[in-house]
């Protein structure tokens, strides 16, 4: 009887170790981290950024353009961290990609670039829009498969577009290029 008693208190004092010991770690744990959110993305709804293509400098432009995605539009703004307007976004962009300084304004850019057909477009290439009712008071990046990158107005983002959507193909101006 008395072995009973010693295996029953040497069973209890073993169970509450390791009920202490289980306690313990359970209150070191971490909770399990929080999920992430989905990356937004990028672009709009309805436009895929599948398939595009460029080559050289086109390329680098491209590149820039879609990582310039979802940074917010500021009147004035030619950096990413502080904003960006249309003409600032396109001055950066070609800044850090091609290494072509570009001023900050849509007509004078437009005046520096070579008018080209529709056709002729290729990746990196320059769109105009009369936003404003005056010529080139907009201005975006060609990114191919007719969609073009921009930064479109007060409280908005950089994001892509169509050419053909309703808005902006009212308001086209035409294509320039910077390229030979």
């Amino acid at each position: 009887m008395m072995k009973r008693t010693i295996l029953a208190q040497l069973a209890s004092r073993q169970g509450l170790v390791l009920l202490a010991t289980a306690l313990v770690l359970a209150g070191c744990a971490s909770a399990p981290p929080a999920p992430k959110k989905p990356p937004k993305p990028a672009g709009r709804p309805g436009i895929s950024l599948a398939g595009l293509q460029a080559d050289g400098a086109g390329r680098e432009i491209l590149m820039y353009s879609l990582s310039l995605l979802d940074i917010d539009y500021k009147f004035g703004g030619s950096n990413p961290e502080a904003g960006l307007d249309c003409s600032g976004m396109v001055a950066y962009i070609y800044q850090n990609a091609a290494k072509v300084k570009l001023p900050h304004n849509a007509a004078q850019i437009a005046s520096l670039a070579r008018p080209i057909d529709n056709s002729r477009m290729r990746v990196g290439d320059l769109v105009f829009f009369n936003t404003l009712g005056k010529p080139f008071s907009h201005m975006g990046i060609y990114i191919g498969d007719g969609k073009f990158v921009h930064a479109p107005r007060s409280n908005s983002v950089i994001r892509v577009d169509r050419l053909d959507n309703s808005y902006f193909a009212a308001r086209y101006e035409g294509a320039r290029t910077l390229f030979d």
